[in-house]
């Protein structure tokens, strides 16, 4: 259940990236959300907007299609998939499959 009354502005805090949904997994749609700041700022974003922590993968959380409207509201910045990816890597974030946790 997603949370808007969360009580931190996150427009004015770190930069939570999302990008469209546009993954098909289990018959639905999936964004992925992400942070160019820190993990912790990603876990704290998806705690206030009611995402359950199973929904995270590696560097980011999976978001159902139905959600993405919510989370953008919320305070996560629409974003190209191709951009996401870029930030992550500039920022040293992004994990991909196999990678060891650091």
């Amino acid at each position: 259940m997603i949370h808007l009354g969360a009580s931190r502005s996150w427009q004015a805090g770190p930069v939570i990236l999302i990008d469209p949904p546009m993954v098909e997994s289990r018959g639905r749609l999936w964004s992925h959300l992400a942070s160019d700041t820190s993990y912790d700022e990603l876990h704290a974003f998806a705690r206030a907007v009611g995402l359950p922590e199973r929904g995270f993968d590696r560097d980011h959380y999976d978001v159902p299609e139905e959600w993405y409207a919510a989370v953008v509201t919320a305070g996560a910045r629409p974003v190209s998939s191709r951009e996401l990816v870029a930030r992550l890597v500039t920022a040293g974030l992004r994990r991909r499959k196999g990678q060891a946790f650091s």
